[in-house]
């Protein structure tokens, strides 16, 4: 059997001690050594190497009480960082993320109706911009995630434009926008994913590897998940529902996303769905309000038949604006059991920016990798 490298094992050594500095602010040598179960002298080994190599720092700080005094240590404060980015209709809102998971700085720029990519473009390299420059001495930033709310090729990331989205950016790549702030790779993906990454985490370890995830906003998505990852297709828009047929007002057989048109459920002017007016339907019990109720609830039973079939979920989670009305979730339920096959609805754990959260997640473990990349480099 072959024994691993001494240089395998110190680049082994360097990652544990890095990965517990990432999870406390500072720990002295002896606190690293209790928490990777490395010995205390290795760990001294490993100490002096990433602080020469610039990555981690004596802190200033030192231990009191009874015995000798220990140094504390942390990351280098100019180790790097990444840019999170929320591209919605709303507006576009960048982060400055740490390697610790904190927010060094954040920055919106709303964004008009109807949105074009030009008017994107200028807000996210305003934004991407101010947000960086609200975070100096911080070292490079590494990478950028970006979560849109429109389709994206999964090949170049580039936004795609479908007919009848009520999003209109078009075709736009945030990659190139941004690749004048970052000095790494930007990862973008639709927002929908991200929020369905972000419920997987926030679920117990081992649970929720298989589920659909539904997202019900001004825009109509969805996000599958199998065996804990999001499949995103070929070209990296499995999940556009809105143009799933279904059965409409009067078992009439339509897009999903002209049944909110013929129940007079879009906001004017545009395919987006009108949340206040929908939500006024389902808070309603009068007889006006009624047929609404069972229109919307019919049709997206008919989406969750599909989706069942093919995907074979454990569980269907409803997210978005007004997915996780109890109101909605119930008349979806009452609808969906009388299918011939259905499994449990549920609505959405994550609401607080649920995107955004996913985003971010995914941002702050590849920061992290690419941190420990960077010392084995070194």
């Amino acid at each position: 059997m072959t024994k691993p490298s001494l240089d395998l094992l110190r680049s082994l050594t360097d990652e544990h001690v890095l990965r517990a500095l990432m999870a406390e602010r500072q720990l002295t040598r002896a606190e690293l050594a209790a928490r990777t179960g490395i010995s205390k002298p290795t760990v001294s080994e490993s100490a002096r190497r990433l602080s020469a190599a610039g990555l981690i720092r004596d802190t200033g700080a030192r231990t009191s009480g009874r015995g000798r005094v220990g140094s504390y240590y942390g990351l280098a404060e100019d180790i790097g960082t990444a840019l999170v980015v929320s591209i919605a209709p709303d507006g576009v809102v960048a982060e400055c993320l740490d390697s610790h998971g904190a927010v060094l700085a954040s920055m919106r720029q709303p964004l008009a109706r109807p949105t074009r990519p030009r008017q994107v473009e200028g807000a996210l390299r305003a934004v991407a911009g101010q947000v960086l420059a609200a975070a100096p001495g911080h070292g490079p930033v590494r990478l950028g995630v970006v979560s849109a709310a429109d389709p994206v090729d999964r090949r170049s990331g580039r936004l795609v434009h479908l007919p009848d989205a009520p999003f209109l950016v078009g075709e736009l790549s945030p990659a190139d926008v941004l690749g004048s702030s970052v000095d790494g790779p930007v990862l973008v993906d639709n927002d929908v994913n991200w929020e369905a990454r972000a419920e997987r985490a926030a679920a117990p370890p081992g649970e929720l590897a298989d589920f659909a995830y539904l997202h019900l906003g001004e825009g109509l998505g969805c996000a599958v998940v199998s065996d804990g990852e999001v499949r995103r297709g070929f070209t990296g828009i499995a999940g556009e529902v809105a143009h799933l047929v279904t059965v409409g007002p009067g078992g009439r057989a339509m897009l999903l996303t002209e049944v909110f048109r013929e129940l007079g459920l879009r906001q004017a002017g545009t395919t987006a769905i009108d949340v206040a007016a929908l939500l006024d339907a389902f808070d309603g019990r009068d007889a006006v309000t009624r047929p609404v109720r069972a229109a919307v609830g019919t049709a997206l039973s008919g989406v969750l038949a599909a989706l069942v079939a093919v995907c074979d979920p454990e569980v269907v989670i409803l997210g978005g604006d007004w997915g996780g009305h109890p109101a909605v979730i119930d008349t979806v339920r009452a609808r969906f059991r009388q299918s011939p096959r259905h499994v449990p609805i549920r609505p959405a754990t994550v609401t607080e920016e649920p995107a955004l959260s996913g985003a971010r997640r995914r941002a702050l473990g590849d920061l992290r990798t690419a941190i420990v990349a960077r010392a084995r480099a070194v």
